[in-house]
């Protein structure tokens, strides 16, 4: 069981309203991922849930039980934080024990989750190992490890992957999906990479100055943004916003395309602008396009293997289904 309901909760620092009232519901065995910019609020969100700081007003419940007010240890949620926190001094198998040796578990008990644990996280060749002897990715695995045998009703990620390269993100994003299909129990996860939101949650929750500005799939954020924020926030590269009279054209102060979907052509199109950079990744290309006369830059996803360069002259055709369209406010117009 692992299902969290935030009812009305609110967090303020002295005079300062960091969290203003907010309602939320985490269903049991989802992955739900808190994203947006630096200051948003969603790590402060995930350690209200966690019990490490007090809630100002409003309540959480798990598994219908008021927790509000309980202390960590009783809430039956496990934590992995950016940083490892793991002992130095102790071997994995230590580490990851350490927290049932604090809760009185038996070592048959003990020995049987361990190994389960270091077995779901490719760790039983390092069980003997200190952390010192280990990887970055490694480490992290003990820490998740150290987690899991805790049997918590919830799991708490805080950003657990920025301080790995980017080979390592990626391999980790994949193992904690995997890891979660296998134990099927709820996860919360923060981060401030819409890419890592995208490609591990089931449930998305968009966050700004404490307000969540929209919650739903990953392709429902993507396709049916209810905002400019979510909009320009959701999908890599950025959207592009284009204003004036070309968006009134269509009924709205600003309309929104991703650079997917723009057709480029060397001969014809709606648009016409002069390649700037263009950011070639293999199979995909990245065309940064300027002088079109509707915004600064619109940037433009095509093939890896489009030949236009620097200075060029490209024209743009836009998918006109896939527009979306904002009013003065930023909001979505049907």
């Amino acid at each position: 069981m692992g299902r969290i309901t935030l009812d009305k909760v609110t967090k303020s620092f002295g005079d300062v309203n960091v969290i203003p009232p907010l309602d939320l519901t985490i269903n049991d065995g989802e992955f739900v991922v808190f994203v947006g910019p630096s200051g948003c609020g969603k790590s402060t969100l995930l350690r209200l849930i966690a019990g490490l700081e007090d809630v100002t007003s409003g309540q959480i419940r798990i598994d219908s039980e008021d927790a509000t007010n309980l202390p960590p240890a009783k809430r039956k949620l496990a934590m992995v934080f950016q940083s490892y926190a793991l002992y130095p001094h102790m071997s994995v198998r230590k580490n990851i024990a350490f927290p049932m040796k604090m809760a009185g578990v038996d070592e048959a008990e003990q020995k049987k989750r361990i190994e389960a644990a270091a077995k779901a996280l490719n760790l039983t060749d390092y069980l003997d190992r200190r952390p010192g002897q280990l990887s970055g990715g490694q480490r992290q695995r003990v820490a998740i490890g150290r987690a899991i045998v805790r049997e918590p009703s919830a799991f708490l990620f805080d950003e657990p992957l920025s301080n790995l390269d980017a080979a390592l993100r990626v391999n980790m994003r994949l193992e904690i999906s995997e890891l979660h299909n296998q134990l099927e129990t709820t996860m919360i996860y923060v981060t401030h990479d819409q890419v890592e939101a995208m490609t591990m949650a089931d449930k998305i929750v968009v966050l700004r100055a404490g307000h969540i500005e929209q919650v739903g799939s990953p392709l429902e954020l993507y396709r049916e943004p209810r905002n400019k924020f979510v909009a320009g926030f959701i999908g890599s590269p950025k959207m592009n916003f284009v204003e004036g009279p070309v968006a009134q054209q269509q009924g709205a102060d600003t309309i929104g395309i991703r650079p997917e979907h723009i057709t480029a052509s060397a001969t014809d199109g709606m648009w016409s602008g002069k390649v700037g950079v263009a950011e070639h990744l293999g199979s995909d290309t990245f065309l940064h396009v300027h002088e079109t006369g509707l915004a600064e830059t619109i940037t433009v996803r095509v093939n890896g293997e489009f030949s236009l360069r620097h200075g060029d002259t490209v024209y743009l055709t836009p998918e006109m289904d896939k527009l979306h369209k904002f009013d003065g406010q930023g909001l979505r117009i049907a």
